[in-house]
């Protein structure tokens, strides 16, 4: 009888983590369809919550937001790809990094929005063509349809940084006119 016992336990523990691991993959396939909540709160509530997510079922990997300036709303083209932006870094730092700490910086002025993804992980040869590489390409068309600029920094066991910088025009930030003389400046 306690042999029973003892493989029901290991058997309810496997249905567990199968459980938990099913929810996980439908949470994903949820947000990849579209990340409702975008709708609802914004980018920035909405990066919160999914990077949270994604730390809760990644125990073994920090995952860290700061957002610096003015948390605004964009037109609905501007945050979506945003969101997709970190949603693919942040994905690729889990499946390919093997990363322990992954940092994501954003900054909102009156002309730019800065975003930074940052991991320990292994790092890659950037100069290297990758067969797989279709997640970095989508990411770099994304930018340029924003008119933006990425620039990816990697070192092999030192890990990746993915900086990129998106003009506000006056659509993204409902001015008219176009864009101020001011400086864009950013605090990292």
């Amino acid at each position: 009888m306690k042999g029973g016992a003892e493989e029901a336990i290991v058997e309810v523990r496997d249905f567990k983590k199968m459980v938990r691991s099913a929810l996980y993959e439908v949470r994903r396939i949820i947000y990849d369809l579209r990340p409702m909540a975008l709708d609802d709160l914004g980018l920035i509530p909405t990066l919160r919550k999914y990077l949270q997510t994604m730390e809760e079922y990644n125990k073994k990997t920090r995952i860290s937001f700061v957002h610096i300036g003015e948390e605004k709303r964009l037109p609905a083209r501007f945050e979506v790809a945003i969101f997709r932006l970190v949603q693919e870094s942040v994905q690729n730092a889990l499946k390919h990094a093997d990363a322990s700490e992954i940092e994501v910086k954003m900054e909102m002025n009156k002309q730019h929005l800065f975003l930074l993804i940052r991991d320990n992980g292994k790092g890659f040869d950037t100069t290297e063509k990758k067969e797989d590489a279709f997640g970095l390409l989508g990411m770099k068309e994304r930018v340029e349809l924003l008119e933006g600029t990425m620039n990816i920094r990697s070192q092999i066991g030192v890990g990746t940084t993915i900086f990129i910088q998106i003009p506000l025009n006056a659509e993204a930030t409902g001015r008219k006119g176009g864009t101020s003389d001011e400086n864009a400046h950013r605090h990292y």
